[in-house]
């Protein structure tokens, strides 16, 4: 179901006054969406909401959609501040711009990239999608930092979580860069690993900086 932007940001204020804060129902009011707006009757019409009374209630599916909502939401929040450094404000704002393109299936995806987190930047829940229940099922780990792998083992590098530059560009210049395989060939007592035909040492805080696709 493509809904449209405002739709689902009233989804998502019910989502987190009703399902979070225990709120019975929500004012529409406090959505930030004017009362008038065609949103509204785009949820009335798809049946996911009830307004009673003048106030919003959830029908059951709406429940369903707004859950996946601020799934979306707060995935996009992780990719925009963990992969892409992307934070403040600035980053509250394209993630808001970016969820909208998390249609299902890529969402999906963008969780398995992020190794399933279970919280937002800001601490609050991310809902579990049928992706995370079928990796722990399998006790698949996803995406993990380099020193979550064991020496031999060996996986693809999918990015490098660092808000220093310098750390940055010392490992790109490894060769440390999204796409190409990686090796650990010892973890202690610091992490060697191999890039190509060429091998590296590195300190455990740098090496928790490199995530890596098993």
């Amino acid at each position: 179901m493509k809904l449209s932007e405002k739709a689902e940001e009233i989804l998502e204020a019910m989502w987190i006054a009703m399902e979070e804060e225990g709120q019975a129902f929500l004012d529409p009011e406090k959505t930030g969406i004017h009362a008038d707006d065609p949103a509204f009757g785009e949820l009335t019409r798809h049946a996911l909401i009830e307004l009673r009374q003048g106030m919003l209630y959830f029908r059951p599916e709406g429940r369903d959609e707004g859950r996946m909502t601020i799934r979306r939401h707060r995935l996009a929040e992780r990719l925009m501040m963990d992969v892409l450094n992307i934070r403040g404000e600035d980053g509250d704002h394209r993630a808001c711009q970016f969820e909208h393109l998390l249609n299902e299936g890529v969402d999906a995806k963008v969780c398995t990239m992020l190794n399933h987190p279970v919280t937002c930047p800001h601490g609050k829940p991310i809902p579990p999608g049928p992706c995370c229940t079928e990796a722990r099922a399998q006790g698949d780990l996803g995406i993990v930092a380099l020193t979550e792998f064991k020496s031999g083992q060996d996986g693809e590098i999918a990015y490098i979580q660092t808000e220093d530059n310098k750390k940055m560009q010392k490992l790109m210049a490894m060769g440390v860069l999204p796409g190409n395989k990686i090796t650990l060939v010892q973890s202690f007592p610091s992490y060697i690993f191999r890039v190509g035909y060429s091998e590296f040492a590195i300190d455990t805080n740098l090496a928790k900086e490199i995530f890596v696709r098993k």
